[in-house]
């Protein structure tokens, strides 16, 4: 297919520019929606762009997922529209963070099952307490065999 190809790029004879294509991306956006009319109108919105392939509304968790050949920002943009306050999805589930319910990760607000996506502090392997915890730890392998 090398050659056939190298082949084809001399017999067309097409402008120079070539177009890139934007990658296939999955976009999640936290929107207050409150109604039918709020969800039917933040789909339409989102659903008209090009290169979108799938709007998927979820009213109980206040998420738009939007997958497809667009960008972030404009998705974010032709959300916010609409007249309703969107930010990109901030939350993880609670199961990929270390300590899900640090003051900084625990959000009230969030659907069950997620926390906020921060960066977290991991502790001092020095400090006494967490010496402890993996002193009995069975990923430590030289932990007591007494228990």
């Amino acid at each position: 297919m090398g050659v056939l190809d190298n082949l084809s790029n001399f017999c067309t004879v097409t402008s120079t520019r070539k177009s890139k294509r934007k990658p296939m991306q999955t976009v999640e956006i936290k929107v207050k929606m409150d109604c039918d009319g709020c969800e039917r109108r933040v789909k339409n919105s989102v659903s008209n762009m090009k290169g979108v392939r799938s709007v998927d509304v979820n009213r109980k968790q206040s998420k738009v997922t939007v997958s497809g050949y667009v960008e972030p920002n404009k998705v974010l943009k032709k959300v916010q529209s609409t007249g309703k306050k969107a930010e990109f999805w901030p939350y993880i589930p609670y199961n990929l963070v270390a300590y899900p319910y640090v003051a900084q990760a625990y959000d009230k607000k969030a659907p069950s099952g997620y926390v906020k996506n921060v960066v977290q502090a991991l502790p001092s392997p020095n400090n006494p307490d967490e010496k402890l915890t993996t002193l009995f730890s069975d990923d430590n392998p030289n932990a007591c065999s007494i228990m």
